[in-house]
């Protein structure tokens, strides 16, 4: 922004000091901002007022309804596509009834223009600053602002309109940047969209749509219109845009309603749940989505749409979690594409970091970046320096795609990281505390526009400011050098295969008193509080015996019970508290406690390492006992007998009669070939890199024997776990390491300046400590 621009923000935001104890500051914008608005309608309308006037007299002896009306008056406005039918202006209001006279002054507006300050609700606060008698003073000082195109031009108004709503941001303590986009990183994402399409930019009389669906103020449809006008004067661009905010949309239909767009384009309301533009495709999109914010409220419309349109809809690639709703933005951007017949589409979208690795194989994530890559629609991602939004200083990174890619770029994604052009600004702006300068917008663009790769290379910027404050190292830490550098991938390098690697579960298993004990009591959540019971109230009165008719008989005591338990264990809802206090809970485990002794009394109490004979011993052992248990019984007790020993044999799940396969699990033992039963706990995910030049098993086999089994010999490739799309073994996952790719390792200092800085302190704190003591 510059100095000019500052000032006149300045001195509009001025008016606060009027309002200053009889509204809130939270209320300041919702009256400054409508009155500049009033204000720069007015400047712009005032030479065509005159003919518009006469021509009112002509339009009302026709008798004819307001569009027909609106029609003819718009031909005496010398091509604005907005007029107002007042005689007055805002210095003609008078004093006595300025209420009523503004009232209808606004009402005299075309009717685009009249709804803009609807959303404002102007009216409501013209009334609350006739009651408080600040209306004349306020319209006083709004009408000596020159605010005509001469004196500011459409970009500078916009300027000064983000940075009034800036400020009446701050001053309610709302999120800036959910209004706006900093103007350097609107210039850098429009010359990175256009600066690729020669047609827009030299062929006479070419039209081309912009459509931006979180437009805000309008920033990145009025930066792409003057992009292209800029290179080409004779072509025609049409903006379309939806914004969910009412100040926002009104300001950004006012700004196309002064540049004579169509302003029936721009929409009011959410862009992902309800769509106003449905049915339109454009051939430029520009947009800024806002950054982590979650889509609960819309959760159910957005889901139906994944699931009952699929591919026909916005959402068919996949959802990403409902924390972050970013890429639900790029994917209805995606929609929006003209198909490559009618001349394709090209966009930029600003997205944070999430993005790019967000989620592993097979999430809603992977599969968006899957769809996007495989479907080679992703030119270029930038990084961008830090510390760039007025609300954030996270990093954020420019996506450019497009469906008419150049022969050069087919199959190419180029990367590159600019996060080192930039420079300080003198005074910080929120959390804006860099802007990046007409040079550095170059460099982007020239590289990207090149394609070009570029090894690190040092940037002439000034080194970072370290604080002063503490006690320095006489040996710091050198400074990592600020570079520009760019590569290019093809996009399967982005891609890998997770491999789910297996096991064997290795079980010894024991008849022994301890391990029987525990039967005494449920697993899961009254565990716990069986313990208690039995060690409270049950240890000393109930008979391991199936005659103790005593046995599980709580009744006495269930008010002291329900006390301790809602106390100590609050988890337990009611259903539980009704089961521990049921005697049928503790006999049904006595009875279990009871089996078990009877079949260790057969079966011994010795250890074995061998689980496979358990299901014949324990048969064997149930028949000679006469006994039998149900399958919860004998879950439970196989619990509580086994554990997992390292030590022990592997357990067997199936004998195979097909050839041996021990990379997917088949191993030839013998004569036969034996699969085992997989360690839940000892899976682990290996991700394989995509390389199209071999088949998938022959490079998941070749990773396997080289990185897998040298480790671990007994594990073996899970066969079952395959993709979903291509039905190969592993699961196709495609994340943008963008840091990896960049990062410049810098080797730690010496370790004897290190002991040296911790020797200088250890000195400093014992001579800190001798003053102490004397």
């Amino acid at each position: 922004m510059s100095q000019a621009t500052n000032n006149l923000a300045a001195y509009i935001w001025s008016l606060a000091d009027l309002l200053r104890g009889d509204f809130k500051q939270s209320q300041y914008g919702r009256i400054i901002l409508p009155f500049t608005l009033l204000r720069r309608l007015e400047c712009v309308l005032a030479d065509s007022k005159a003919a518009v006037l006469k021509q009112v007299e002509i339009v009302e002896l026709m008798n004819l309804p307001e569009e027909g009306q609106e029609k003819l008056l718009l031909r005496a406005t010398g091509g604005l596509s907005f007029y107002n039918t007042s005689p007055m202006d805002l210095s003609k209001l008078g004093e006595s009834n300025i209420k009523a006279n503004l009232e209808k002054y606004i009402q005299s507006f075309s009717r685009d223009a009249r709804e803009i300050f609807d959303h404002f609700k102007f009216a409501e606060f013209i009334g609350l600053l006739n009651d408080a008698n600040l209306l004349y003073k306020i319209v006083q000082k709004v009408r000596l602002t020159d605010l005509s195109p001469a004196a500011v031009s459409n970009h500078d108004m916009g300027l000064v309109f983000e940075e009034l709503i800036r400020k009446f941001a701050e001053s309610s303590n709302e999120t800036a940047g959910e209004h706006f986009t900093p103007r350097d990183i609107v210039h850098l994402t429009t010359a990175l969209v256009f600066g690729e399409d020669d047609d827009a930019l030299t062929k006479e009389g070419l039209i081309r749509t912009i459509y931006d669906p979180t437009a805000g103020t309008g920033g990145f449809l009025s930066s792409g219109m003057e992009y292209v006008y800029e290179h080409n004067p004779n072509a025609r661009m049409v903006a379309y845009g939806q914004e969910l905010n009412p100040e926002s949309y009104a300001i950004c239909k006012a700004d196309m309603l002064i540049k004579g767009q169509e302003v029936a384009n721009i929409k009011l309301g959410n862009t992902l749940s309800n769509d106003h533009l449905y049915a339109e495709r454009f051939d430029y999109m520009l947009s800024n989505p806002p950054f982590g914010v979650d889509w609960k409220k819309i959760e159910d419309v957005i889901k139906d749409e994944n699931t009952q349109k699929g591919f026909n809809g916005r959402f068919g690639p996949g959802l990403p979690r409902v924390s972050d709703g970013s890429l639900l933005f790029l994917l209805h951007l995606l929609n929006k594409m003209r198909d490559t017949s009618e001349g394709g589409s090209r966009i930029g979208i600003i997205l944070n970091g999430s993005p790019l690795f967000t989620g592993g194989a097979g999430s809603g994530e992977s599969e968006i970046r899957r769809y996007i890559l495989e479907a080679d629609l992703l030119e270029a991602i930038v990084a961008l320096p830090t510390d760039m939004f007025y609300n954030t200083g996270i990093a954020t990174y420019v996506w450019v795609l497009s469906n008419k890619k150049t022969t050069e770029r087919t199959g190419k994604v180029q990367l590159i990281n600019g996060v080192n052009l930039c420079g300080k600004m003198r005074k910080s702006l929120g959390s804006k505390r860099n802007e990046m300068s007409e040079a550095d917008i170059r460099e982007i663009t020239r590289c990207f526009g090149d394609f070009a790769m570029v090894d690190a290379r040092e940037l002439d910027k000034p080194a970072e400011q370290k604080s002063n404050r503490g006690r320095q190292s006489a040996n710091p830490k050198a400074e990592v050098a600020k570079t520009f550098a760019a590569k290019i991938f093809a996009n399967h390098e982005f891609g890998y295969r997770r491999l789910t690697i297996e096991r064997p579960l290795r079980l010894s298993y024991q008849f022994s008193d301890e391990r029987i004990a525990t039967l005494r009591y449920e697993t899961g959540a009254l565990n716990a509080a069986m313990k208690w019971v039995y060690a409270e109230y049950g240890a000393a009165h109930w008979q391991d015996s199936a005659d103790c008719q005593d046995y599980g008989q709580l009744g006495d005591y269930e008010a002291e019970i329900r006390a301790y338990v809602k106390s100590h264990f609050s988890d337990l809802k009611e259903k539980h508290i009704k089961d521990l206090l049921d005697a049928h809970t503790w006999r049904g485990q006595r009875d279990l406690l009871l089996k078990a002794r009877a079949l260790q009394a057969i079966i011994g109490s010795a250890q074995f390492n061998d689980f496979n004979q358990y299901d014949d011993q324990l048969k064997a052992a149930l028949k000679t006992a006469k006994l039998a248990l149900d399958s919860k019984e004998k879950k439970q007790l196989e619990n509580a007998v086994s554990w997992k020993n390292p030590a022990a044999e592997k357990v067997i799940k199936k004998v195979h009669k097909s050839p041996a396969k021990p990379l997917y699990g088949l191993f030839a033992v013998g004569n036969e070939v034996i699969e085992y039963v997989a360690d839940g706990d000892l899976r682990d995910n290996e991700n394989v890199a995509l390389d199209p030049s071999s088949s998938v098993n022959d490079i998941n086999e070749a990773y396997f024997i080289k990185e897998v089994q040298p480790h671990v010999p007994d594990a073996w490739i899970a066969a079952d776990k395959t993709d979903d799309k291509d039905g190969q073994i592993g699961i196709v996952g495609y994340e943008i390491p963008f840091n990896r790719h960049f990062y410049q390792y810098q080797p730690p200092r010496d370790l004897i300046d290190i002991d040296a800085d911790l020797d200088a302190i250890s000195a400093e704190i014992m001579a800190l400590l001798q003053e102490v003591h004397s």
